[in-house]
């Protein structure tokens, strides 16, 4: 896809979204953790399966880094399935011949919600860095705005992994009376330093492309393409396990019988990582990956109850089911189980499950008959209890 094609893309979707969209007025703010207001506020989402008359089947699910609104259906830059089609759908875990499943892009997305891609209605045109920085706190007060609008009191089930994870333990703190069941998955209650630090090696490899013009790349026909591309590369690397890399690619070369001596693609990881570069521009604003990674550094749950985790969740009647992977060193099992710890001190209903995998932290994405199986046992017992059929 050509640079045109790709800025014209990347316009049409972050104002004019092939999904459905709540436009909240400016009597209707969104208040922002960094301060200031976003008025008017537009939320774009997706929606799958049918709301019951008592409005008590409704499971959000929340999208990790890199995902969006486009949850189980064919997404409409890429035209590949949705990032969690193996989760959800007809007959699956998230089942929508039972359940009312929503997904919204987050503030400061690119696909829709308003984020720096956005039109400014003050300036007329994109926010670029003008957005206020945005909290997965942020983010989750916009999508209670949405469930709002949709006229749904508490949610069956709020789900997501990463983070999506992340959005889900702020639900469950920040509205535990409307979250019957939550399902964080590969996620933490905080970012850790060494994630903070992969991050900040992607937003300086943005920031350092003379294409990213201080954030006004798209007021001026530009695009920071190679930097984001870096960026993808690096945090991909982080996403994977050691045992998988070396599975499918161990140090195998790339159409070639013996190395260039050169800096060419000689090593078939090396093309693999350039192309999931190369594909990740086509369908992602850089701005959105400076803020969205910025929200995942700042989050610190405990932080916000004293430093103390378990006062986050203290006498939560939310159910949980927390899931974690013994290759994902991004989001380890460690973190997972500081949480349930924390959910157990508070007094909450938990269950956990380390799942055994070589896949790593983008295990939670696939199609993993074991977390396939925990899902659909906790969301059923889940229904059991909630009187769902």
């Amino acid at each position: 896809m050509g640079l045109q094609a790709i800025l014209n893309a990347h316009s049409r979707e972050a104002d004019a979204p092939t999904s459905l969209v709540v436009t909240f007025p400016t009597d209707q703010p969104l208040h922002m953790d960094a301060g200031g207001v976003l008025a008017p506020l537009t939320v774009a989402y997706q929606t799958y399966g049918t709301l019951d008359a008592a409005r008590s089947n409704a499971i959000l699910v929340c999208h990790a880094l890199t995902g969006d609104q486009h949850l189980a259906n064919i997404h409409p830059v890429t035209g590949k399935p949705g990032w969690w089609s193996a989760m959800v759908g007809p007959g699956k875990p998230i089942d929508t011949d039972r359940f009312f499943v929503i997904c919204s892009n987050v503030v400061g997305g690119c696909l829709g919600t308003t984020g720096p891609a956005s039109l400014n209605p003050a300036t007329g045109r994109a926010y670029g860095l003008d957005l206020p920085m945005v909290t997965i706190r942020d983010m989750v007060r916009a999508q209670a705005m949405l469930v709002d609008h949709l006229g749904i009191d508490q949610l069956f089930c709020v789900a997501g992994g990463s983070m999506g994870g992340m959005q889900v333990l702020q639900w469950a703190a920040l509205f535990p009376t409307r979250v019957f069941a939550a399902m964080p998955i590969a996620t933490a209650a905080r970012h850790s330093s060494q994630n903070i630090a992969f991050h900040e090696v992607g937003r300086q490899a943005i920031m350092a492309d003379p294409e990213w013009r201080r954030g006004r790349y798209l007021d001026e026909g530009s695009r920071p393409e190679k930097g984001l591309s870096v960026a993808r590369m690096a945090a991909h690397i982080t996403y994977l396990s050691d045992q998988a890399l070396h599975a499918k690619f161990g140090r195998k070369l790339q159409d070639r019988v013996a190395p260039t001596f050169s800096f060419d693609a000689d090593f078939q990881i090396e093309s693999y990582l350039r192309y999931q570069g190369r594909s990740f521009v086509e369908r992602f604003d850089a701005n959105s990956y400076l803020y969205m990674t910025r929200a995942m550094d700042y989050f610190d749950l405990a932080a916000d109850y004293g430093g103390s985790l378990a006062s986050a969740f203290k006498d939560s009647r939310t159910r949980f089911c927390v899931a974690s992977f013994t290759s994902d060193w991004l989001f380890p099992t460690t973190a997972s189980r500081a949480l349930v710890h924390a959910l157990n001190a508070g007094g909450a209903s938990v269950s956990f499950v380390e799942i055994e995998t070589d896949k790593g932290h983008d295990a939670f994405l696939l199609d993993l008959p074991e977390l396939i199986a925990t899902s659909r046992g906790f969301i059923d017992a889940a229904a059991r209890a909630r009187g769902l059929a």
